[in-house]
């Protein structure tokens, strides 16, 4: 049996092993994906030296420091596109081992460009010359800003409290503006559409990521939050608002990290994932 998992920390919360797991039954594969708990100080000797998983996930907090420690190892393949998001993202979600060598990659920018269209109903192809306003400057965060740098979007704001992710996020997307919490007020109201791209909402009673008096109807809300009905979700909704949680970005992203692994085309699993991940929603709810 092929095992493979997702790791992070702290890791419990995972719901990627009730879709991966019930992809690999459909179709009939012998393998198991598994939540792996790998503690910061660990990651390195995890990556380099654990033979173990044929592949992986990976999720909060490593997917920026990951792409660093696989990059030193294993320089990119310029020339590949999947080698080209990892660039651009400064961050890796999926890893692949292939014999002695360790292929990386980031299947939550394609998670995120599916699940906005087919999820929120937002075609960035129909709102050109937007602006856009993303909480956070993380692994989820930079995934999200790859997509909408890419897109025809005019100006993305964002705002974290970590200043190493904000200036590194600065120097990569020449569309990106980084503004103060006193500045997000005022450019909300430029912004057709909010990204939360933060951890907040994925406790009960964690705060609203922003102030409830700053959404509106027409505002379009991501929150990439999956395990959960978020209370920013919940508030954007009650004016009318379309929002969604991150649950279909998990999903996609997902599929694509299954066909990397096993080549089986992300579309054969992605309806598979999705109702066993919304069964295990609602069984945690």
């Amino acid at each position: 049996m092929d095992l493979y998992g997702v790791i992070g920390w702290p890791i419990e919360h995972s719901l990627s092993p009730a879709m991966q797991n019930a992809a690999f039954e459909a179709l009939g594969i012998d393998a198991k994906y598994e939540r792996i708990p790998v503690r910061p100080e660990d990651l390195e000797d995890f990556l380099l030296n654990d033979t173990k998983y044929k592949g992986f996930n990976i999720t909060i907090p490593h997917k920026v420091r990951a792409r660093e420690i696989l990059e030193n190892r294993f320089p990119y393949n310029r020339s590949d596109a999947f080698s080209r998001l990892v660039i651009l993202s400064g961050a890796v979600n999926t890893v692949k081992r292939v014999g002695d060598k360790i292929e990386y990659l980031n299947t939550d920018v394609s998670g995120f460009s599916y699940s906005i269209e087919k999820d929120l109903g937002f075609k960035t192809s129909e709102h050109k010359g937007t602006n856009v306003l993303i909480l956070g400057c993380g692994g989820a965060a930079r995934a999200v800003m790859v997509d909408l740098h890419a897109s025809s979007v005019r100006r993305i704001y964002a705002y974290d409290i970590d200043k190493n992710a904000v200036e590194s996020a600065k120097r990569q997307f020449s569309k990106l503006s980084v503004i103060s919490q006193e500045e997000i007020k005022d450019k909300i109201k430029e912004c057709d559409l909010l990204v939360n791209a933060t951890p907040i909402g994925m406790k009960e009673g964690d705060p609203l990521p922003i102030d409830k008096k700053l959404l509106r109807k027409d505002l379009y809300v991501y929150d990439v939050v999956y395990n959960r009905e978020t209370q920013l979700v919940k508030d954007a909704r009650s004016l009318g608002a379309k929002a969604v949680t991150g649950e279909g970005m998990l999903v996609a992203q997902g599929a694509y990290s299954f066909f990397i692994w096993t080549e089986v085309p992300a579309i054969k699993v992605i309806d598979v994932m999705r109702k066993a991940l919304s069964s295990a929603l609602k069984d945690k709810r």
